[in-house]
């Protein structure tokens, strides 16, 4: 007996977002915004970036407590949320000893708290707490204390955080180049498959270049010293990358959230940065600013 019911509608095709898997134009517009927010608190008003920063450290904790909610686990999002803008205000103003006490106090208080839910689940949530006040907050701070340095003429902090960015940048720009046109062999299949030795070898190269080009010129200090960052830098970077990567897959999530256009969510923007700005500090207080 024929089949006389009517044809089904094929679907339609599902829109192609692009190779990278984002919407261009969005991703382009939310980063050129963030970029000039950055560039004109820098130029104009230091403590207005510290602004941005406090503010990110709020956003990325809200995500990772709408991330961590996927495991059962509830952050305490309000200890955190106001221990990791002190924490940023104190290392702005104070440095790094009142910066680790914030970090403590931060911790006791959240976990007392915690404890106030009753003994259930109660590792696993002041351990999560834990891991995101070193995560976000604490890391975030070192971007405090880089723009605190203050050289013979007040500007070796703002010098300091633009060869930061830019040098993280780079990675990511040389990693992306050398693993679309070369990336054959992949670096960590299970975790990130799209991460190859190729494109890690090019974030190598960018990372290099850009620091050595940044420590010579725009810091006048040794090429050596430059070579030192951008190694240093590339593998914190990647490093990154794979913790936040490895995050989301253990949390079964593709972004964090939706907070930025076409980017995903801010903690998904923000992993190499959070990785690199500890060392990187650390190599520039010591070997370029003293």
């Amino acid at each position: 007996m024929a089949d006389t019911s009517p044809p089904v509608a094929a679907p339609p095709p599902a829109k192609d977002p692009g190779r990278a898997g984002r919407n261009l134009p969005a991703a382009i517009a939310s980063g050129v915004t963030l970029g000039v927010l950055i560039i004109v608190s820098l130029v104009f008003w230091k403590p207005g970036f510290m602004i941005i920063v406090a503010a990110a450290v709020v956003v990325a904790i809200w995500e990772l407590h709408r991330g961590l909610l996927a495991k059962q686990i509830d952050l305490p999002r309000e200890p955190l949320m106001l221990g990791g803008v002190v924490m940023v205000v104190v290392a702005f103003l104070f440095g790094t000893d009142p910066l680790v006490t914030a970090t403590a106090v931060t911790g006791l208080v959240t976990m007392l708290l915690i404890l106030r839910r009753g003994v259930a689940g109660f590792v696993a949530t002041a351990s999560a707490s834990i891991l995101t006040l070193f995560y976000v907050p604490f890391l975030g701070s070192f971007v405090a204390l880089l723009l605190a340095e203050d050289g013979h003429d007040g500007s070796d902090g703002v010098k300091g955080i633009v060869t930061f960015i830019v040098v993280t940048i780079a990675s990511d720009i040389g990693g992306y180049i050398a693993g679309v046109l070369f990336g054959r062999h992949q670096m960590a299949p299970v975790i990130s498959p799209k991460k190859s030795w190729e494109g890690f070898a090019g974030s190598t190269i960018g990372c290099i270049a850009a620091g050595v080009l940044l420590v010579t010129i725009y810091l006048d200090g040794e090429a050596w010293v430059g070579v030192l960052l951008g190694i240093v830098a590339v593998v914190m970077a990647t490093l990154g990358d794979l913790v936040e990567s490895v995050m989301k897959r253990d949390l079964g999530i593709k972004d964090m959230s939706q907070v930025i256009p076409g980017h995903g969510g801010l903690m998904d923007r923000l992993d190499s940065l959070l990785a690199t700005i500890a060392p990187v500090w650390l190599i520039l207080h010591y070997l370029v600013f003293r």
